[in-house]
């Protein structure tokens, strides 16, 4: 067998896979029988009890009579409705995320003298290894930012004296640095992607101690580290917005499933990134931007229900933008009349779309947004309802900020790294066994059979 490159799918590995996909494959009829919960969530899609936590709460239900009948979704952190929050620090003029992160990692809310402490040491924390970038993020960049946050994280293992000790103490500065740190990973990690493969011209600005999570973001990644103060105040509540959500989101679980081995705290957020970089976890947003702007070149009046709607339904029976069979931005696991984070979100959305000038494009979302539901319920068997999740706004919003794609699902970990602090945080406080559930094999035993006795 000749070897031509790294990347090559070989004919030998593709008879390999066809072997692979029939070994794997199982009767769908078994696990109703053996009444397993297929992705760990039942048939009205509510997920298996796996823990428990006082760090969020996703709530999409309430009771009537006896009865659980679906609701407005909530969103809580540590108890307090992530609205009441938000409102907070908006009325006030403050950037949230600082404030949030000190909340979800203690469990209170600061005063002015602790918030104005935790802000300086995340911002003392904020600063990269002597040689860091030059050594490892420029070498070997990737196409893919997420890729390059996760391998950036793994390699800062080696640069931690302490990298394998779990006291809380330790794990706590260890949260606390990779918090600082996400988003001169990914930045720096977008710059030298940029540079060698787009041929653009490099920058790579300091962090200013000055200025939030949320500032510091757009100072690092424009050339000339501009913008407006509605800018940096819609990207601290997006960032406040994706902290946290529940400890059974697929990364938050991975957080603790990882934990519970009592490996690094570097292995572990090399994981849940791992996991969030799934189309099915945290890159939803950029479909929801390639999805309306396939829709704007196709629909002629934006305005026009009936245009509008029928591109729609075109989504769904798989004749338009990428044949999915899907409206990308509706639905979610567990949020069925709505979610709480696009609801707040677009409150603030339109005040961007004005001072961008885009306010047309911000009239189609809200249009596809009350119409969407109706089609897919005029379309499809729907066993709960059906609304916007926070994607829907979240890639409209980054696509006025100018972020690149590439950054989209990064910007989404740079928030996320919080609740998955929180999550580590608590697995080790409490001390619990390794996480390993059960899986019922299928198989009948067979007997060995000699080399030379096997028949193809």
């Amino acid at each position: 067998m000749e070897h031509n490159s790294y990347s090559e799918i070989t004919p030998e590995i593709l008879h390999l896979a066809g072997l692979s996909k029939n070994a794997g494959i199982i009767d769908t009829e078994l696990f109703t029988r053996y009444e397993v919960k297929r992705g760990l969530r039942d048939l009205n899609g509510k997920g298996v009890l796996a823990g428990l936590t006082n760090i969020s709460d996703v709530r999409a239900s309430k009771m009537v009579d006896g009865v659980s009948v679906p609701a407005h979704g909530k969103l809580l952190y540590r108890g307090y409705d992530v609205k009441d929050l938000v409102k907070g620090f908006t009325k006030d003029s403050r950037f949230g995320f600082e404030e949030v992160t000190y909340l979800l990692l203690f469990d209170k809310l600061p005063d002015k003298e602790e918030l104005k402490t935790f802000k300086k040491l995340l911002s003392y924390y904020r600063t990269l290894p002597t040689s860091f970038v030059r050594d490892i993020i420029m070498k070997a960049p990737s196409k893919d930012m997420m890729n390059t946050l996760a391998r950036s994280v793994l390699t800062l293992y080696a640069y931690d004296d302490r990298a394998d000790d779990t006291s809380l103490p330790n794990v706590l500065r260890q949260c606390l640095q990779l918090i600082s740190l996400f988003p001169l990973l990914s930045i720096y990690g977008y710059q030298a992607y940029s540079h060698y493969h787009d041929g653009n011209s490099l920058f790579i600005h300091q962090p200013d101690s000055e200025l939030s999570t949320a500032e510091n973001i757009l100072h690092l990644l424009r050339p000339d580290s501009s913008y407006t103060p509605l800018e940096a105040k819609i990207l601290d509540i997006a960032l406040v917005l994706h902290m946290e959500h529940g400890g059974g989101n697929n990364s938050s679980f991975t957080t603790h499933v990882v934990t519970s081995s009592l490996t690094d705290t570097y292995s572990v957020m090399a994981a849940a990134i791992g996991s969030l970089k799934g189309p099915r976890h945290g890159g939803a947003n950029i479909k929801v931007v390639q999805m309306f702007e396939d829709m704007k070149r196709e629909v002629s009046n934006w305005k026009d229900e009936g245009q509008v709607g029928e591109y729609l339904r075109k989504l769904l029976h798989k004749e338009a933008f990428d044949h999915a069979g899907l409206i990308y931005g509706l639905g979610h696991a567990v949020y069925s009349k709505s979610d709480p984070r696009a609801t707040l979100f677009k409150e603030f959305v339109e005040s961007l779309s004005e001072e961008k000038g885009l306010h047309d494009e911000f009239m189609l979302y809200s249009l596809v947004e009350r119409l969407a539901p109706q089609i897919i319920e005029e379309e499809r068997q729907m066993y709960k309802g059906v609304s916007i999740n926070v994607d829907f706004y979240s890639g409209f919003v980054y696509h006025m900020l100018g972020l690149p794609h590439e950054l989209y699902t990064p910007i989404f970990a740079i928030a996320r790294i919080v609740g998955w602090s929180a999550h580590r945080l608590e697995e080790l406080a409490n001390n619990g066994k390794i996480i390993r559930p059960a899986y019922k094999p299928i198989h009948e035993d067979l007997e060995y059979v000699d080399i030379d006795k096997r028949t193809c």
